[in-house]
């Protein structure tokens, strides 16, 4: 798959002497929802800015669908929309303006079906004729969405969209994510909720610190990172675990009704099967056994810790 979005050896040193970005190189496939986690500050906010030519980098080179974003930057922009992570709407322009507006400066022709569509895809018909300020906060954070979308861009950038939002508008906007996707949009996503880069990342990106600490693909992450946990309900109550099953590792519950065995998915360690057999063994007998596997959350906050 093309990438739309190449980004080689970019950092960002400030006046005050902060490295916010340290030769950050990713590429950003075509047609695919990539998801980029951090914590604050590890320079999310800072890499979208570049890419969409608010901020200006210290170094490195960056092309959108191959216009440089210096050099040709009206052609790199005009690909792009952008959803900043703060509210920043006209508060006394009516919702249909405001998006017919934000049109007319990237040159496009005035085109009210289209306008229309995208205010019906984010649920804003019914206030099209509204003053902004009157909104609520989710509705201004729809009308920031509507007005990325009102020149028909090919690459979407999300900077944390849904912080602050309830949970029905969130789901509305994943539907709406993804249906830009199936139409052909990139979408590079920021979030600090992680359930959110589980239910639509097709790629998994992490910045620490100011440098990519990961870059896969998020079924293959979780495949490679993901530990599994067995939970075995016990029939009697242990108070230690018999020295025969000392080669799992097993963990004892509080008050000693379970035992959980933790493996990951690429370790060489006695299977499940296998357990089950010695602890049939040893003499434990077992009510039921539970499987969990690893969140994406956890595996970002494992990756997180690991660095220095």
């Amino acid at each position: 798959m093309s990438s739309v979005i190449s980004i080689s050896g970019v950092s960002k040193t400030y006046a005050t002497g902060f490295t916010a970005l340290k030769d950050i190189n990713l590429d950003i496939r075509r047609g695919e929802i990539f998801a980029l986690l951090g914590p604050n500050g590890a320079g999310k906010t800072t890499l979208i800015s570049i890419v969409c030519g608010i901020v200006n980098r210290s170094g490195g080179t960056v092309t959108v669908d191959g216009h440089d974003i210096s050099s040709d930057y009206r052609a790199a922009r005009g690909l792009i929309g952008l959803v900043p992570q703060e509210l920043t709407v006209e508060s006394f322009e009516t919702v249909r303006n405001a998006l017919s507006f934000s049109r007319g400066l990237f040159g496009k022709p005035a085109n009210p079906a289209f306008v229309e569509q995208v205010l019906k895809d984010l649920s804003l018909w019914d206030k099209r004729d509204s003053k902004i300020i009157t909104l609520s906060g989710g509705m201004k954070r729809r009308v920031m969405i509507g007005k990325a979308l009102a020149h028909e861009p090919k690459i979407l950038f999300l900077d944390e969209p849904t912080a602050g939002v309830d949970v029905e508008l969130r789901k509305d906007m994943w539907a709406l994510v993804r249906r830009l996707r199936d139409s052909g949009v990139t979408i590079i996503l920021t979030t600090h909720y992680i359930e959110e880069a589980e239910e639509m990342a097709d790629r998994v990106g992490v910045i620490n610190k100011g440098e990519i600490v990961l870059v896969e693909e998020k079924t293959e992450l979780m495949r490679k990172l993901g530990r599994k946990q067995l939970v075995v309900g016990l029939r009697s109550a242990l108070d230690t675990i018999p020295e025969q099953l000392s080669q799992y590792g097993l963990e004892l519950s509080p008050g000693g009704d379970a035992l959980t065995y933790t493996y990951d998915n690429q370790a060489d360690r006695p299977g499940v099967a296998s357990l089950l057999r010695d602890l049939e063994a040893a003499g434990v007998q077992f009510r039921d056994i539970d499987t969990k596997a690893s969140s994406l959350e956890e595996i970002f906050v494992s990756l997180v810790r690991k660095e220095p």
